[in-house]
């Protein structure tokens, strides 16, 4: 059983590395910004999608402001910014929840 569950957990974390791969970073958002509006807001779908679309949104302009004045006049690839803030909450995330998974 202890294998079946680290099967899982590594098919899982390639295959989000595979969806990042296609999409690019920048989709690395729809799927970082929805769980952390879930962890604020709660499960209640009516008031989570569109939540997450509004914080999705001003998360990539306040990111692409950043990449745009941090060093100007070069820009720094939007990819890069959200990559380090949802880097770490990604990993937060599945450190939090794997306790929870495995049991």
């Amino acid at each position: 059983m202890e294998r079946v569950k680290r099967v899982i957990f590594v098919t899982t974390a390639l295959l989000t590395g595979v969806a990042v791969a296609v999409s690019g970073l920048i989709g690395f958002i729809g799927m970082i910004v929805p769980h952390a509006v879930r962890l604020v807001l709660g499960p209640d779908h009516r008031l989570l999608l569109p939540a997450s679309a509004l914080v999705g949104g001003a998360f990539l302009a306040a990111a692409d402001t950043v990449a745009r004045s941090l060093w100007a006049p070069m820009e720094l690839p939007v990819g890069v910014i959200t990559a380090l803030c949802g880097g770490p909450f990604f990993i937060y995330l599945l450190m939090s929840h794997r306790k929870e998974a495995i049991g």
